[in-house]
């Protein structure tokens, strides 16, 4: 029975879920200077500097940056006494990205909510531990940030999920959207894909059991709306304007 209860609690916390589990220890964001001489000036006190990304973000010829940020604060690291580990690291993450400027750097981004707060302890780390190659800069100035979801009990649905992102429109405007579900037990598949700078999107269905493709539905956005990185929000609650099934 209790693990009964415990798989249903996992179902109704997974990572798109609204609500955060009662009991989860409260976090307070702190502020980002606006400019900084290093990179390293940009991590607040109780925070670590987890992945540096390094490229051209904006029109000039200097070397930008995207930073992730991890909380470290041991009131953070809750004991979990069901599936799981049994110290649960729960420390958020956000995003900062500053331009390169004459003598060092401005803040030009603070996001707290596209990389999740972990949550619930069966589920992967969104990143799968892996911040340097989940969150990238390119060579055409976008901007890519990759999350996982997979957990090990509770839930047959893994998802991979893409976002790319350019500053432009005065904003991280968001140019590309794709995602990958999978029911694990199934093998059925879902995958969407969105360009927001063309206004087109396909949806494609089927199974990893079969070599062959399902049909792939195209559809268009209209308009072509701008969507900003503050707009999205929770990088798993977030769904394109797509045609359902």
């Amino acid at each position: 029975m209790r693990t009964c209860a415990v798989l249903v609690l996992v179902a109704a916390l997974a990572p798109d879920a609204s609500a955060q589990p009662p009991g989860l220890p409260p976090v307070a964001y702190p502020p980002i200077p606006e400019v900084a001489q290093r990179i390293v000036d940009f991590v607040p006190a109780g925070w670590r500097l987890e992945h540096a990304a390094h490229g051209r973000l904006d029109a000039d010829d200097r070397d930008d940056a995207l930073l992730v940020l991890r909380m470290e604060n041991h009131g953070n690291i809750v004991q979990n006494e069901g599936f799981g580990p049994d110290r649960f690291d729960t420390n958020p993450r956000m995003l900062v990205a500053a331009f390169a400027v004459e003598g060092g750097y401005r803040r030009a981004l603070v996001d707290h909510a596209l990389i999740p707060r972990p949550e619930v302890p069966v589920f992967d780390d969104y990143l799968q531990d892996d911040p340097a190659a989940a969150i990238e800069i390119h060579p055409n100035r976008s901007v890519s940030v990759r999350l996982h979801s997979w957990a090990s009990a509770g839930s047959w649905q893994t998802r991979q999920v893409r976002f790319t992102f350019r500053h432009q429109d005065g904003c991280f405007r968001l140019v590309g959207y794709d995602d990958h579900e999978m029911h694990r037990g199934s093998m059925e598949r879902r995958e969407t894909s969105v360009n927001y700078l063309t206004g087109r999107a396909w949806v494609e269905t089927g199974s990893m059991e079969h070599a062959a493709a399902g049909p792939r539905r195209w559809s268009r956005l209209d308009p072509n709306p701008v969507v900003c990185i503050g707009e999205v929000g929770n990088g798993f609650e977030y769904r394109p304007p797509v045609e359902a099934d």
